[in-house]
């Protein structure tokens, strides 16, 4: 009798640190958007418009704000890996404990200091401090503890779809790309539709950056893969269109900056670019072991710098007359030590036994 080999198991995945160093690029500019980009409640820690406090600098982080659908596009290239090749229970466990630790910490962390009473900032009601644990105060429309939220109610709506139409029937190249063929197509219709139920459920203006890290994923599992390039320059396409006409405005007085269209192209270009970059292993020798700390530290930063770093900044601009560049730069470099003991504190300890738990299977 002849004993059939085993076959091979597929490599495993290698880190790809330079994607955790863009991690931390597009989360330092969503900071610079909030702190020196944008008007608003920040106005009231410096004391004044960050236009006056950073003349020249000011136009440039509004232009930040990129940085979230740079996350979006990392986001579908990052959970198309994890999930390929997993079982739905794997593949949720991985999500929730990767993002719910840092999450809860956040949430209490900035409710329990906005409730201080030297801090001028309104709190939200107990009530809603507690809804916001679940993550769903967005569509219950509940005040918000973390102004940046909103962004996570858009990845699990991405998670869901990503879970209930590759990862449940199992990951493949075919479906994959019946998937962001099928999204993008039912996206463009919900645009056009203009139903506020298809909107929430497909994202029309987010959908593309989230369809096209999906479609660099598979360009870096092959990249000669046409389909893969196809998703990835419709996305690119329909991407720059929606955030330009969300995000470019006619220059007057009244503006607090004002945004290119052309520049906004170019951001959003730079940004599949350079997660691009990464799919075709041309970064591979940016492969220091500190970007991996930096990628850790990206997601907690993420959640705690904007509304602690108004607190922050008031203490030290309008407290300590620190200078406008010294603030900024002592905030950040605080929000990043924040986000260390966030990890090492909480998500370290926390991530491993939250996906055990939630990856063992109780049935008798």
């Amino acid at each position: 009798m002849t004993v059939q080999p085993t076959p091979p198991r597929p490599p495993r995945e290698s880190r790809l640190r330079a994607l955790d160093g863009l991690r931390l690029v597009a989360a330092l500019m969503v900071a610079a958007y909030h702190y020196g980009g944008r008007g608003g409640e920040v106005t009231e820690a410096w004391g004044t418009s960050p236009k006056l406090q950073f003349p020249t600098l000011h136009a440039w982080f509004a232009y930040g704000c990129l940085g979230v659908q740079i996350f979006f596009v990392i986001s579908g290239f990052v959970i198309c890996m994890s999930g390929w090749g997993r079982p739905l229970r794997s593949f949720f466990a991985s999500r929730a404990s990767r993002l719910l630790p840092a999450y809860w910490c956040a949430v209490v962390l900035v409710a329990a200091v906005f409730a201080l009473p030297v801090v001028a900032y309104e709190a939200v009601s107990p009530s809603d401090a507690l809804v916001n644990l679940t993550m769903l105060q967005m569509p219950l429309g509940v005040d918000r503890v973390l102004g940046v939220c909103w962004t996570l109610w858009a990845e699990v709506r991405f998670y869901a779809l990503f879970a209930l139409f590759v990862v449940l029937p199992g990951a493949s190249r075919r479906r994959t790309i019946m998937f962001c063929a099928c999204w993008t197509l039912a996206a463009v219709i919900a645009q056009a539709a203009k139903e506020p139920l298809l909107d929430i459920v497909l994202m029309p203006e987010y959908a593309p950056f989230f369809v096209g890290g999906v479609g660099l994923y598979l360009v870096h599992r092959d990249r000669r893969d046409a389909y893969a390039w196809g998703i990835v320059g419709v996305s690119w396409l329909l991407g720059q269109h929606h955030v330009v006409r969300e995000l470019w405005h006619a220059p007057g007085v009244d503006a607090f900056s004002y945004r290119s269209s052309a520049m906004i192209v170019l951001v959003v270009t730079l940004g599949f670019a350079a997660v691009a970059a990464v799919a075709l292993g041309w970064l591979n020798r940016v492969n220091w072991r500190w970007l991996t700390v930096a990628g850790a530290l990206t997601y907690p930063f993420y959640l705690v710098h904007e509304h602690l770093g108004w607190v922050v900044i008031g203490a030290l601009h309008r407290g300590l007359h620190l200078s406008s560049a010294v603030t900024f730069t002592l905030t950040v470099a605080s929000m990043l030590l924040l986000a260390w003991l966030i990890h090492r504190l909480v998500e370290k300890p926390a991530t491993p036994r939250l996906r055990a738990v939630l990856a063992k299977d109780s049935r008798g």
